[in-house]
């Protein structure tokens, strides 16, 4: 039986993690980030400037290009960084997204280091 370390330790094993304040510099070069929270969280919050958001209980939908929900800024070569509100979700996310085919997925933490970092936001 698979506990919730269980998860966390393959994401993190898989998914490359990197501060968001690393991250700010890639914001606006071509790299799309995506917003892994709920609206509720990020309505409560604020984003990424221009984040494309995908709730995690959504995810795959919106990753599959075969899907009628697939979300276009969800192309298989893109250069993905995701973000969530402590990191957990992020890297489960990423995880996913690996196992569907996705190669250049980056863990980038919570929003939290983001803001910290002078990343730039949006309102929820």
């Amino acid at each position: 039986m698979k506990t919730a370390k269980d998860y966390m330790d393959a994401a993190n094993a898989s998914v490359t993690r990197i501060p968001g304040g690393d991250a700010v510099t890639k914001h606006g070069s071509g790299a799309v980030f995506v917003d892994v929270r709920d609206s509720a969280a990020i309505a409560e919050s604020g984003t990424i400037k221009d984040a494309v958001r995908i709730p995690r209980g959504f995810l795959e939908f919106a990753a599959d290009p075969e899907m009628k929900f697939h979300n276009p800024a969800m192309q298989k070569d893109a250069e993905l960084y995701l973000v969530c509100g402590a990191g957990g979700q992020a890297a489960l996310a990423g995880k996913t997204l690996k196992e569907m085919g996705y190669a250049n997925v980056t863990n980038i933490g919570g929003i939290g280091e983001w803001k910290e970092a002078g990343g730039p936001m949006e309102d929820g």
